[in-house]
C-alpha cells in the first residue's frame, strides 16, 4: 500500500481507519480511541504515525495489538509513474510540430 492509497482509509464516513507505524499498516477501526478516524483529535487515520508514536504517552505495543493489513510501499502508483513519460511524449510531439511548421513554411 502506498501513502496515497493509505489516505483513503481515514475512518470517516464509514471507511476503515488505517495508520502506518514503521512501514506496517494497522487497522485501528475497532478502537473506540479512533472513532471517526481521529485519535483524541491529535492524530488522523490514513497517515504515517511513525514519528508521532515516538512521543506518544503509551508504549508501541498498544498499536501492535491491532491487525496488520499491509506493508507500506515506497512505489508510486502506476498512474504516477506514467506522468513523466506522458510529459516527454507531449514535448516531443510539440517539437516535431514546430519543426514541421518551419520546414513547410
Amino acid at each position: 500500500m502506498t501513502l496515497e492509497e493509505l489516505k483513503q482509509f481515514d475512518g470517516r464516513d464509514g471507511r476503515p481507519a488505517y495508520v502506518v507505524v514503521s512501514n506496517l499498516v494497522y487497522d485501528v477501526s475497532s478502537s473506540r480511541s479512533w472513532r471517526y478516524g481521529s485519535h483524541y483529535e491529535k492524530h488522523q487515520a490514513g497517515c504515517d504515525l511513525t514519528e508521532e508514536l515516538k512521543t506518544a504517552p503509551h508504549v508501541r505495543s498498544v498499536i501492535e495489538r491491532f491487525p496488520v493489513v499491509a506493508e507500506l510501499s515506497n512505489e508510486k502508483p502506476a498512474s504516477a509513474q506514467r506522468g513523466p513519460v506522458l510529459i516527454l511524449a507531449a514535448v516531443i510531439i510539440i517539437l516535431a510540430a514546430v519543426v514541421a511548421l518551419f520546414l513547410f513554411l
